[in-house]
């Protein structure tokens, strides 16, 4: 076996590891801020996630452009976690901030799904279909999953679903290509 080929594994086996952790860390930050908002102390899951980002971020690089990615993937979630609020889709487990708007816990979520493109899931940057199928069927599971522990719920379940799936069918691609455009810049 040559330097070279023993390097490639070296560096496949990292990658390896590095994906698995993200996964892991996104792991720990959805349950935490799932389960900490469902017990009406979501306090604790903004903090599980806040220690998340923060060792995310201290890790990656271009550090800049990952939390540009994740300040606006979370803004992005504001806007559509509020407009199904708004709407009447669904409501969360301690209400609204300020009356209108989604709740931090859930915007946690979003930053945390954020720290995930361009690690766990960036073999879904080039495959926009495959992330726009990912993110119909990943995102209403994971609000069903979020129902289903107290967080929030579905006020209608079926049509709800349909529309989270929308939602996420269109948001998925667009936050991978957002990711891209951000990592290109200077």
């Amino acid at each position: 076996m040559t330097t070279a080929s023993l390097a490639r594994r070296a560096a496949a086996g990292t990658r390896t590891s590095t994906v698995l952790v993200n996964v892991l860390a996104f792991q720990a930050g959805w349950w935490a801020v799932v389960l900490s908002a469902a017990q009406d102390r979501a306090a604790v899951g903004l903090l599980v996630v806040g220690l998340v980002l923060a060792w995310h971020l201290a890790r990656v690089r271009p550090g800049r452009a990952e939390a540009a990615l994740i300040a606006v993937a979370a803004c992005i979630g504001l806007v559509f976690d509020s407009l199904l609020l708004a709407t009447g889709w669904v409501e969360f487990a301690g209400g609204a901030l300020f009356g209108v708007l989604a709740p931090l816990w859930m915007v946690a979520l979003w930053a945390n799904f954020a720290a995930t493109l361009n690690v766990s899931l960036r073999v879904l940057r080039a495959r926009p279909w495959l992330a726009a199928l990912l993110g119909g069927l990943g995102g209403p599971l994971a609000y069903w999953g979020g129902a289903g522990l107290g967080a929030m719920s579905l006020v209608e379940p079926l049509p709800a679903l349909l529309v989270l799936a929308a939602g996420w069918a269109v948001l998925t691609p667009l936050l991978f290509r957002l990711a891209a455009c951000l990592e290109a810049r200077p």
